[in-house]
């Protein structure tokens, strides 16, 4: 299938913290097909309610709620607004699946009847048209503890049947009362968890099945989790056509030394009973890492080192002392390169080597290559520094005589500043340009006496204000200049094999 590229808009690129308002989320468009990736941002503000019936699929990566914020306002849309003819297709594993059930409810499970005399049950398919992405495991734990009534737990396979305490226990949380699965990996011969463990591969723990989405078009989405480390259950996403692959490496903790010891490292259990009694006992209660050997096994291992080769990546980023994500100075200890990745997931304020995405800007990837589009051409990415702050975008293009300077303190990149953590060791002089809508403009001096303003044509006007009144100027676009090379003009007749 040959088409004009992979698109991605950016919906929102900020965490839940942000003073920006808008958290995560994606409209990636392949052809005449579009697809929500998360939906942390305000998308009837952004896409709006005529767009949205479009969408041919809400993905959800994870259910930490800066990815998923609108979901319960997308699937009361799709039930109650008269001209969306189908329920919300929501695409994720059916473990992600199951949160959103559960998260949703108060949102969802009641409501009045059609003449509004009644309050009425509904159910969550009466909202949301679920396709599995991912393998469904073969082992589950079924029933409800003895706090909650019913039954005891149970670890059983695809077909029911119960698993004795010699190959799965269940260990239920002191610190929340929740269930996780601990079994005994049959190769290894250790205890381990094995949604953490196994990569969506594993013929063990995992079903042939990968439900990958198969679009009439002929392209493919696949759901990834072997690079995917976030303590809460994750995806990460492959979108493929013939020529292109953009992976979204979903929230994560990108370092290849931590998960070198992660697959490497034997850890001894720390058992609060006999050895006997441990391997009899069907269900205990503490701490899972008491009993687990090991964190992931080598198939997944090797799985994650390999897993953004000959692909566009977006990845998160933090700055420092960030656990769940990945952060900027250990990009060095990733598996990515700078020429193949946008940055995204930024703090408000950061300065980056490598591209950092932001809400509103759209990528597009053709062939082996990524381009921002800006109007009807594709535009490289190629300054040399990113900047964000206080909403606002940057570029930078070396230039000994510069009038900005690039610090680097403790492997954090900065312009200068008042933060205690600035300023540090000088690395170059840049010339700085503020992006206005992807154009390449010069800093304003004086920001309270002239304002960027974008004209209806699509052109950028510095508007000065003085003692009389206001006077306005267009100014050219830097971009092509700095760049160094020729855009891509009419970006709908380039070839499907750009190379890198």
């Amino acid at each position: 299938m040959a088409t004009d590229g992979i698109f991605v808009r950016v919906l929102g690129d900020h965490g839940p913290f942000s003073t920006m308002g808008k958290s995560i989320g994606y409209q990636v468009t392949i052809g005449q097909s579009s697809f929500l990736v998360d939906c942390g941002s305000p998308l009837f503000q952004q896409i709006g309610g005529h767009g949205l019936k479009d969408i041919k699929g809400l993905i959800i990566t994870h259910s930490h709620d800066d990815h998923k914020r609108w979901f319960t306002d997308l699937a009361l849309f799709s039930l109650y607004s008269p001209d969306v003819p189908h329920r919300l297709p929501i695409m994720t594993t059916a473990v992600i699946d199951q949160e959103l059930r559960i998260a949703s409810g108060p949102a969802l499970n009641t409501s009045l009847s059609s003449d509004s005399k009644m309050v009425v049950d509904l159910a969550y398919d009466d909202y949301v048209e679920y396709r599995p992405l991912g393998p469904r495991p073969k082992y589950r734990i079924t029933g409800a503890t003895p706090n909650q009534g019913g039954a005891s737990l149970l670890v059983v396979d695809r077909n029911g049947t119960p698993v004795g305490p010699e190959r799965a226990k269940i260990v239920i949380s002191s610190k929340n009362g929740q269930p996780r699965l601990l079994m005994k990996d049959p190769q290894y011969g250790e205890w381990i968890e094995p949604e953490t463990f196994y990569p969506f591969s594993s013929e063990f723990f995992y079903e042939s099945e990968c439900n990958i989405y198969r679009d009439p078009s002929g392209f493919t989405i696949e759901a990834i989790n072997a690079p995917v480390w976030h303590g809460v259950p994750s995806i990460g996403l492959r979108f493929s056509t013939a020529t292109e692959s953009l992976v979204f490496s979903g929230d994560t903790a990108h370092d290849t030394v931590l998960w070198q010891t992660l697959h490497s490292e034997k850890r001894p259990q720390r058992l609060n009973c006999t050895p006997d009694e441990f391997e009899r006992a069907a269900v205990l209660h503490g701490d899972i890492n008491d009993y687990v050997e090991r964190i992931w096994s080598a198939e997944r291992y090797h799985e994650a080192m390999a897993a953004f080769d000959n692909g566009i990546v977006i990845h998160d980023i933090a700055t420092r002392r960030s656990v769940v994500h990945t952060d900027y100075r250990n990009l060095e200890k990733t598996t990515l390169r700078s020429d193949k990745t946008i940055l995204t997931h930024s703090p408000d304020k950061m300065t980056s080597e490598w591209a950092l995405s932001r809400a509103e800007k759209i990528f597009c990837i053709r062939g082996a290559a990524f381009f921002e589009k800006v109007d009807d051409s594709l535009q490289p990415m190629n300054a040399d520094i990113y900047h964000k702050e206080r909403g606002r975008y940057f570029v930078g293009y070396k230039n000994p005589d510069g009038a900005t300077t690039v610090f680097e303190n403790d492997g954090i990149l900065n312009l200068g500043g008042t933060w205690e953590w600035e300023n540090g060791r000088e690395l170059y002089k840049i010339d700085l340009y503020e992006d206005i809508a992807g154009q390449y403009l010069p800093v304003l001096n004086d920001e309270q006496s002239s304002r960027y303003t974008i004209r209806p044509d699509g052109r950028v006007e510095l508007v000065v204000f003085g003692d009389q009144g206001s006077q306005g100027t267009v100014i050219e676009d830097q971009r092509v200049r700095l760049s160094g090379i020729n855009s891509e003009k009419q970006f709908e007749t380039r070839s499907n094999g750009a190379t890198e």
